[in-house]
């Protein structure tokens, strides 16, 4: 994963997904340690658990339908549309029907390549 650090060309078919179970998968595209940038793939029903983080988040609905939370708001949003994460408010997402997130991470998410933060 760390080849893809600060990498200016990615190319989709040079990466591979990771598959998270219960019908989700991820592929990291392209970070730094200030920014990431995430595809997660969900299938109808798939879940994006209720959590909390320090990053600040931004998503774009490039596909399907999703009812998103956000602390205690519920909004069901579809391609095209986009929602802002604060740092440390509870989210998650419900897919209603096949689609796909891109999700973008101010800094970037260590946790998902395994990389101490400071």
């Amino acid at each position: 994963m760390e080849d893809l650090k600060g990498r200016e060309f990615v190319a989709d078919d040079t990466l591979s997904w990771e598959d998270l179970g219960g019908g989700l998968k991820r592929k990291i595209m392209a970070y730094d340690d200030n920014l990431m940038l995430v595809k997660v793939a969900f299938e109808k029903g798939g879940i994006g658990a209720l959590h909390s983080h320090f990053h600040t988040q931004m998503s774009y609905v490039e596909s399907g339908e999703f009812e998103i939370t956000i602390g205690e708001e519920k909004k069901v949003l579809r391609k095209g549309d986009v929602y802002y994460i604060p740092p440390h408010i509870v989210h998650g997402a419900l897919c209603l029907s096949d689609g796909m997130l891109v999700d973008v991470f101010n800094p970037m998410r260590g946790d998902f390549v395994n990389v101490q933060q400071s």
